[in-house]
């Protein structure tokens, strides 16, 4: 991130992201309907910890349970953030491909998301993620790549 006043890099600190996230105005709808909330952010290991508040009104499938669309979405929400840690808050990184693998049904309710970079280079970034119950069940994990795209490109 770049000071406009300085024009030289602003580094933050993990507890600064962290409220950045917390305090924005301006999170993106889907995220809202995820009911995502950031935990904690860990720059040195590339780590996201994060909530999912899992509306049974909202994501639920006929048996009654997460709509497995969903559980990619929140996967991808986890790595996606991740990535914009590893980049200092200086990049978005869109998902190019992702894998998930499924381990037991998601129910309404909170889950827990990890998502972690395990490579951030120039032009491609590697990430995982995975997904828990209240309980601390596995309930899915997922691997993806992604195109780090620093903020001031990023067309919307």
């Amino acid at each position: 991130m770049t000071d406009v006043a300085s024009a030289e890099p602003v580094t933050l600190t993990d507890a600064e992201i962290l409220e950045r996230f917390l305090r924005t105005k301006n999170q993106p709808t889907g995220s809202q309907t995820l009911g995502f909330r950031m935990l904690s952010v860990n720059q040195a290991t590339k780590t996201v910890e994060v909530e999912f508040d899992a509306k049974a009104e909202l994501l639920l499938n006929p048996m009654k349970q997460i709509q497995g669309g969903f559980l990619c979405a929140m996967l991808d929400e986890c790595m996606s953030v991740a990535c914009m840690v590893a980049s200092g808050m200086t990049a978005v990184a869109p998902t190019l491909e992702m894998k998930t693998s499924f381990f037991r049904p998601g129910l309404p309710g909170k889950l827990r998301g990890v998502g972690r970079v395990a490579k951030w280079g120039r032009q491609v970034a590697f990430t995982e993620g995975e997904l828990y119950d209240a309980d601390g069940r596995l309930l899915a994990k997922a691997t993806g790549t992604a195109i780090p795209t620093p903020f001031q490109n990023y067309k919307k």
